[in-house]
């Protein structure tokens, strides 16, 4: 294994169109944490999908900013003020939770509402893990069961303890995400891509009977968690809470199963992969559900509706996404094909409906 400051996760070049105004943004910061001096080389991360996310590395320290982006949003949508305030009362009782410094909603100092907090320095699995990286068999393993067990903690959370009992309706959970899904969905409809009625007409007509309610972060996956350089299996950091809420656990296993790619999956699938859940010794989706629900003693009566919930969810964020691209919103080339992935992402929907046994 390489020196730890070899492994430990970067940002590259700023986007055209998505920089930050430093002559607003430096004095702010400056008032607003301590310690800060000079003028901050900033940086920014690949993803870039919802929030944009930089990486602004004073000569003390860096500290990580996150923005809504540029463009039409879903209501309720990059609530920068909801998620800072999310993981501020959810620090002290999950510790995977990022340091949190600093808000602000006046537009005049970024372009958007943002807020600030103290990176995680680690290693941040995304489509590969590093070259420099050695990995064995059991490692693999080891970290995917690690980072189930810290999604299994977080839906233990005492979250009324917690103070966050208000973030969200709790009880109807279920049928509430398939109605909004459905209708956001078919709000973001461009011309290129299926009409999804037969899926949420399926996804509406097999809703479960059971709905357990806890906190969920609903959009779990290894691209957005923290490891340890000296010991990669090792989860210090969870990042991404903008949609994390009251809901499900299931469900929230349900879309993490969306992004799990696995090493004998199609084409397609290998393509648009952001995790290394191909690597030999990671567990395969079936693997998961009963890693997990022999951790948690959940059951379940049939897992199909909540893999197909996971998938027709991912199709409808990877459509909000290309719809204000197909609508000049955003000028991020990596956005011009997901329409296609929109495709498949149906597709897969409809396999696992004809091999559910759910008419």
């Amino acid at each position: 294994m390489t020196s730890s400051s070899a492994l430990s996760d970067k940002g590259g070049a700023v986007r055209d169109g998505e920089e930050l105004d430093l002559s607003t943004l430096n004095p702010w910061l400056k008032s607003k944490v301590e310690g800060l001096s000079g003028e901050p080389a900033v940086t920014q991360y690949a993803g870039g999908a919802s929030n944009w996310t930089y990486c602004l590395s004073y000569p003390e320290r860096d500290v990580v900013l996150r923005r809504a982006p540029a463009g039409t949003k879903a209501k309720g949508a990059h609530d920068m003020g909801r998620e800072y305030r999310l993981q501020a009362a959810l620090k002290p009782v999950y510790s995977y939770v990022p340091t949190m410094l600093a808000h602000s909603d006046d537009v005049s100092i970024v372009g958007a509402e943002f807020y600030v907090m103290e990176k995680v320095v680690g290693l941040i699995p995304r489509t590969n893990l590093p070259r420099n990286l050695s990995m064995s068999v059991e490692q693999h393993a080891a970290l995917c069961h690690n980072a189930l067990d810290s999604l299994i903690e977080l839906h233990q959370v005492d979250y009324q303890s917690a103070g966050l009992d208000t973030l969200a309706k709790g009880a109807g959970y279920t049928q509430r995400q398939i109605e909004g899904w459905s209708h956001r969905y078919q709000k973001a409809k461009t011309w290129n891509v299926p009409s999804g009625q037969n899926v949420m007409r399926w996804l509406s007509d097999h809703l479960p009977a059971d709905e357990r309610i806890c906190l969920t972060h609903n959009d779990f996956r290894l691209d957005n968690l923290v490891l340890d350089t000296q010991d990669p299996t090792r989860i210090i950091g969870v990042l991404d809470w903008e949609l994390a809420t009251l809901g499900d656990p299931l469900m929230d296993l349900g879309n993490t199963l969306a992004y799990w790619v696995e090493a004998d999956d199609d084409f397609f699938a290998q393509k648009t992969r952001r995790q290394p859940t191909h690597l030999p010794g990671m567990l395969s989706r079936q693997q998961v559900v009963d890693y997990y629900t022999q951790k948690t003693g959940f059951s379940y009566e049939n897992f199909s509706f909540y893999e197909v919930y996971g998938l027709f969810r991912l199709a409808g964020i990877v459509q909000q996404i290309y719809y204000r691209y197909h609508h000049k919103q955003t000028r991020n080339p990596a956005f011009k094909q997901l329409w296609v992935f929109v495709h498949y992402l149906l597709h897969r929907c409809r396999k696992i409906i004809n091999r559910s046994g759910l008419a």
